[in-house]
């Protein structure tokens, strides 16, 4: 039957109201629902019913005041739990369920919990990603995958470097690519395969390592930054070439070349060494002899200015009295002839018969030493006496003297 009918369900509606015709009182539901948060934090009451309120007066104030002091409570956990401090080197990324929301700086800050969340990124702490070995322990091993290469002139060299970045922009370190590093790796072999398949082996073994670097660190940016809208959010800071070498089947060969190689440019610098040593010191010396040829030049021309102007005067006087001029010229000549000579040689004149030698270079020698007693060496003979000689000067000079009148 309906409900509707007469004598069904006892006159009773849907909602069990009697004589009623609609939807059940609001105030009364909301009494209803009072009451059993009445009993749930009130302690006790009869379950309800039409009197309920008269029986216990304060049974539904107590349970709103709990109520109400819960739900503060859980507001003011929830309210500080939101808060979070990021440190002077990180930015924060909050993502509000999910979705990028903003960039928060360093310092005290607040999200609403369960609704935001947080990923904190250090923005300036220098990471490094090794390519071509990897570190194990206190020592190293090659990733052949990585490290070998092919250059220009179809040779195989085994290459390492370490790439060291920072984070630029958290936001698309995190979003724009999935994996930043092994996006970072794959970018650097990139980068430098291209450059050392340009380059010959030698060169990049020997004198042109930093120039791949600096090529391989500006070609690995422009790779990272065309990830998407602010790139892969990473800086790159230095690229280190740890090491280059030939594969291990020639590497003695190839090292026996480096070490020429080496060898040559320190002869070079050696020899410049030398070169900026000896050259001053040649161009002093080339300096001082050419100052002495001037000064020798001088000399000489004043010299013979000297020798002309004495001669002339000379001559000057040998025409006014040649002569008196003759005899003093052949005088001054003898003294000059004979004053380097030790033998005197006396001359007598008108045929005298007397001629006598005094030797004078024997009177004017030092006496020799006088040998020892033991020694074997006979002394030798005494000169001559010459004590006769002033008579026989005396005599001759009277002889002279006597002829002379």
């Amino acid at each position: 039957m309906a409900w509707n009918q007469p004598g069904n369900n006892g006159g009773r509606d849907p909602w069990g109201n009697r004589g009623q015709q609609g939807p059940p009182d609001l105030d009364e539901l909301f009494r209803k629902f009072q009451e059993a948060l009445g009993n749930l934090f009130g302690g006790g009451g009869d379950g309800g019913g039409e009197n309920s309120d008269e029986k216990n007066p304060g049974m539904g104030k107590a349970g709103l005041t709990s109520l109400s002091f819960l739900m503060v409570a859980v507001l003011l956990v929830w309210g500080v739990a939101g808060f979070y401090i990021v440190q002077p080197e990180e930015e924060a990324v909050v993502l509000r369920f999910g979705a990028y929301s903003r960039t928060t700086e360093s310092g005290l800050n607040w999200r609403p919990l369960f609704v935001d969340t947080v990923e904190k990124v250090n923005v300036t702490g220098v990471r490094s990603v090794p390519i071509g070995y990897r570190t194990q322990g206190s020592g190293t091993a090659s990733v052949p995958h990585e490290s070998l290469m092919l250059t220009k002139d179809e040779n195989i060299i085994d290459i390492k470097f370490e790439v060291q970045y920072r984070v630029e922009n958290p936001r698309a370190f995190l979003f724009n690519v999935v994996e930043p590093e092994n996006t970072l790796r794959q970018s650097t072999e990139s980068a430098v395969r291209e450059i050392v398949g340009k380059r010959k082996m030698d060169p990049i073994i020997s004198k042109e390592r930093d120039v791949v670097a600096e090529q391989a660190q500006v070609l690995i940016q422009e790779i990272l930054e065309r990830y998407g809208d602010g790139g892969a959010g990473i800086k790159i800071t230095s690229v280190n070439m740890q090491d280059a070498q030939a594969p291990k089947e020639v590497q003695a060969a190839y090292a026996d070349a480096v070490r020429a190689r080496e060898d040559e440019e320190r002869f070079k610098n050696q020899a410049k060494a030398y070169a900026a040593d000896i050259i001053p010191k040649a161009r002093g010396e080339a300096n001082a002899i050419r100052e002495r040829s001037h000064a020798y030049r001088q000399r000489v021309i004043v010299a013979a200015e000297g020798e002309t102007d004495r001669f002339l005067k000379v001559l000057n006087e040998y025409e006014k009295a040649k002569d008196v001029t003759r005899t003093r010229l052949y005088l001054d000549a003898m003294e000059s002839v004979m004053a380097n000579t030790s033998k005197v040689v006396v001359d007598v004149k008108d045929g005298g018969n007397s001629l006598m030698y005094l030797p004078l270079d024997k009177l004017l020698t030092p006496r020799a030493e006088t040998p020892p007693e033991d020694s074997d060496v006979e002394p030798e003979e005494e000169a001559p006496s010459v004590a006769p000689a002033p008579n026989a000067m005396g005599r001759n000079r009277s002889t002279d003297r006597g002829r002379n009148r």
